[in-house]
């Protein structure tokens, strides 16, 4: 009997990545191509099915052998339809995906939320492989959030896992956010909002090796804060206390077996995670106190292994 093997696609508004993955989630091959966003909605569909077949083409593996094809997209969707509400940045509006790519492709087809799929990546195959429970963060350029119960996508009503719209920040400290209300935990917990923490500072005077600068990255921000720099020690002490605590809070109502952060901001390493730990062990009630918070391991395939997890475990 053909071993059934499955497809993920990771859709990004400028790559487009596809990968096949084993029913115990081993990534076995992957291709990427550009996104063709200036082309308009068909070209980005014809690029997945066409990106998907050479993937098979130059595999190992037969066609006959695909039992399913997943896709993290980012956006708003309705995922038993499969129809993307809004993705800005792939100019969908109201597409039905699930649909468009079934009819091109004879197969199986399930569409979820990319921070969604990234986080059953690495629930299944990654940092958090052998639990049923886990929470993912992705500090990047926002935060996103997956949860995953049961080993499952945990949605909600369609809109669960987005904890970075926790309005955690005192109303003293709130800037408004991207999504319109205040004090979001993305505003100081994000690359976005640690740079704007540091360019506050450096506008504010205070002393600091970032003011010599022109351009402030979150790496900067780190890079300084090792080094010693007060004013670079109290941004990342302030984001990793508001990330901790959206923790703590999380905990409480879902109890996981362990937290993945994941995303460029989790590159700094040691420095951001000894400081999240202890901020999370100091505000957590006992019972939760001793909670495992870990870094995501696979990187940028973590999106192409979830999306193809969605036709095992969903």
């Amino acid at each position: 009997m053909m071993e059934k093997i499955y497809i993920g696609v990771d859709l990004g508004g400028t790559t487009v990545k596809v990968g096949i993955c084993n029913p115990a989630g081993d990534l076995m091959h992957k291709f990427e191509g550009p996104t063709g966003v200036e082309h308009g909605t068909e070209a980005i569909i014809d690029n997945i099915v066409k990106y998907v077949k050479e993937l098979v083409a130059e595999s190992a593996y037969s066609w006959e052998q695909v039992e399913g094809i997943g896709a993290g997209i980012p956006g708003f969707m309705d995922m038993e339809s499969g129809v993307v509400k809004l993705s800005p940045n792939l100019g969908f509006r109201d597409t039905p995906v699930k649909q468009m790519l079934e009819d091109r492709l004879g197969k199986q087809v399930t569409i979820n939320n990319d921070a969604n799929v990234a986080a059953l990546g690495e629930a299944w195959a990654g940092a958090g492989k052998g639990l049923k429970n886990v929470v993912c963060f992705t500090l990047g350029t926002g935060v996103g959030g997956g949860i995953i119960i049961d080993g499952k996508i945990y949605e909600g009503s369609g809109m669960a896992g987005e904890l970075g719209h926790m309005a955690i920040i005192p109303d003293l400290e709130a800037i408004q956010c991207n999504c319109g209300q205040r004090g979001c935990l993305e505003t100081v917990s994000s690359a976005t909002g640690i740079i704007r923490m540091a360019v506050d500072a450096v506008k504010r005077g205070d002393r600091t090796s970032l003011s010599s600068l022109e351009f402030i990255t979150a790496k900067d921000v780190f890079d300084a804060a090792k080094q010693g720099d007060d004013a670079a020690i109290r941004i990342v002490q302030r984001a990793s206390f508001y990330l901790g605590k959206a923790m703590v809070l999380t905990s409480v109502i879902l109890n996981p077996q362990r937290y993945i952060i994941g995303g460029g901001v989790s590159k700094a390493g040691d420095f951001l995670f000894q400081a999240l730990r202890e901020h999370y062990k100091t505000m957590a009630p006992p019972t939760f106190g001793d909670m495992e918070i870990v870094p995501a391991v696979l990187g940028n395939d973590a999106g192409m292994i979830g999306a193809a997890g969605l036709n095992l475990r969903s």
